[in-house]
């Protein structure tokens, strides 16, 4: 199954809509955190990007971005 451009970039809003919104403050949510920037990366494969956009999201609390792709 394939999906429309159109529909890859209704869903890479929604990834970075998600993404920007996020307050990282335990694992559970670095892990969500982790689990959406992949879904952005292979997203935007999929619409043919030569390099994912790199989008920093907000990371609060006890966690690193370091600590946040670790606990992917």
């Amino acid at each position: 199954m394939s999906l429309s451009r159109r529909s890859i970039q209704t869903l890479m809003d929604l990834v970075e809509n998600k993404l920007t919104s996020m307050q990282v403050v335990d694992r559970e949510h670095a892990r969500e955190l982790a689990t959406l920037e992949a879904a952005r990366r292979e997203l935007s494969s999929m619409m043919g990007l030569r390099r994912p956009i790199d989008m920093p999201a907000l990371v609060e609390g006890a966690f690193s971005r370091e600590a946040v792709h670790a606990a992917a």
